[in-house]
This record gives C-alpha cells, structure tokens and sequence, in this order.
C-alpha cells in the first residue's frame, strides 16, 4: 500500500470519527445503560475477526478505488441528516455503517465491498432497535410465552389462570415483563449464530439455517425457562421465581440454546457427509 493511499486512508477514518464522535458516544452509553443490547460491545470485535479470519481471500484482492464509493458515502449522509433533523437515532447509528462501505468502496474498490459485506451487515447487531419496533415484537412474544407456560402447567396438575400475560398461580401472581419475552435472548443468540454460521465450514443454506435456528430455540427456550419458574413457584415459593434462581435460569436457558445451536450445527455436518458417502457408493 502505498504512503499516499495510507494518508488518505487516515484522513478518512479521521474525519469519519470526528463526524460520527457523538453518535457513537450515545451508542456505547446505551450498550451500559440497556441490558437487552449489551451484546453490542461484542460486535465490533466479532466484525474485525471475521474481517481477519478472510484475511488471505482479502490480499488477493486488487485495490483499486472506486468513485461509486462516494455515491454510497453522500447516500449515508443523507440518512444521517435526516435521522438528525427527525431525532431518530437508528437512522444516524445505521448510516454510520452505510458511510463506512462508502469509504471502503472508495478507498479499496467494490470487488474489496463485495467481501466485505457480511462484517458490514453484522454491525447492525450492535445498533438498539427502536422502541416502537421493539415493543411490536416483545409484546407478543410476550403473551405467546405466557400462553404456552399456562397451558404447560396446567398438563402437570398445576391450576393457574392466564390473564393476558399475567400468570395467576394459588399462591402467587407471575408477570411474563417484557425482560421475560424472550427478546433479549432472541438477539443475543441471533448475533452469536450469525458470527458462529459465518465462520462455520458448511454451504450457504446450512449457514442460514443456523442462522435462522436462533428464533425458534430462543423462544422454545424462553417458554421452558417460564413454564419452570411457575413451577418452582407453586411447588417451592413465590420466591423461587425471583432474585438468584430467577437470574441463573436466564443463564442457563441462554447456554442451553447455544449447546441446541451447536447440535444442530453437529447435525448438519452429518447430513453433509452421509450424501457425499451415498453418492461414492
């Protein structure tokens, strides 16, 4: 790379972190202050490994900068105004990462973009959802995990009454809150699987299918994790669904879907190796 290009590359990524200093100041406060999105510290980090982990296919790729690059640049200002003048902050954190592809169009060519755009996609795992999106999501999950844990309970002799998403046990009272929707999993799990289906050694449809997988395990793990609760609840105490026990199910039910994820990863290499095996036989 030439000192020319080195200089211009820094300019760059200079006036990109002056630009974008205050947005990414709030976005760093929001990964501390808002649990559900804690994972975002994770991202960068996971991006730049998947960013090193192609290392080898990257150098094969000639530089040359292409001017479509500022087209994609000027794109990314636009919606950093207009996330500006409408206060929407997911507008002005996601043109960060449309600016960015800009300036790796620019400064190493489109065919360099191209290989690039699965790291680039995955940022937007580090980006808060807003609240408007967030809660058409969780309130439904919502009263599906408490429709499903009711129904579970009751099929063990266990009487509770659903009232919305209220669970209402003989001796105590459970709101499935929206901490307890399964959300919060849902994107942690998600962002891992991405990360986990990208580096994997499988075809493209094998990668979204574990992808994808993290939906239904991080609900499916969610509804246990609740249909237990209100178990220890009516068997234990009101306490048993609280403070600690309630804390390290949450983490258990995370790692249980994690161990799920990787099963069907273990399952999905099998399936790979038994049609090559028929097809020499």
């Amino acid at each position: 790379m030439k000192s020319k290009q080195i200089i211009q590359i820094l300019l760059i990524a200079a006036t990109f972190t002056l630009l974008y200093w205050s947005t990414l100041k709030d976005l760093i406060g929001d990964w501390f202050i808002d649990p559900n999105f804690s994972h975002g510290f994770l991202i960068p980090f996971v991006a730049g490994y998947m960013v090193w982990y192609r290392q080898n296919h990257l150098r094969q790729i000639p530089c040359k900068s292409s001017m479509s690059g500022i087209f994609i640049i000027i794109f990314g200002m636009m919606v950093y105004m207009a996330g500006n003048l409408g206060a929407e902050l997911f507008l002005m954190r996601t043109s960060m990462i449309i600016t960015l592809a800009g300036i790796i169009a620019f400064s190493f060519g489109t065919a360099m973009l191209k290989a690039l755009i699965v790291p680039l996609i995955y940022l937007i795992m580090m980006i808060p959802i807003p609240a408007i999106i967030w809660n058409k999501i969780a309130f439904p999950l919502q009263l599906f995990a408490a429709r499903i844990s009711s129904e579970t309970i009751s099929m063990v002799g266990i009487p509770v009454f659903r009232e919305g998403n209220i669970l209402h046990l003989a001796n105590t009272s459970l709101e499935v809150v929206d901490a307890c929707s399964g959300i919060r999993s849902l994107t942690s799990l998600l962002a891992l699987t991405g990360a986990f289906a990208f580096l994997s050694h499988v075809s493209q449809w094998k990668k979204w299918v574990l992808f994808l997988s993290a939906v239904p395990i991080a609900v499916a793990t969610n509804v246990v994790r609740l249909t237990i609760t209100g178990m220890l609840a009516a068997w234990v105490g009101p306490e048993a669904a609280h403070g600690f026990l309630h804390d390290m199910s949450g983490l258990i039910v995370f790692g249980t879907g994690l161990v799920l994820v990787y099963l069907l990863f273990i399952l999905l290499t099998k399936i790979g190796k038994k049609a090559r095996n028929t097809s020499d036989n």
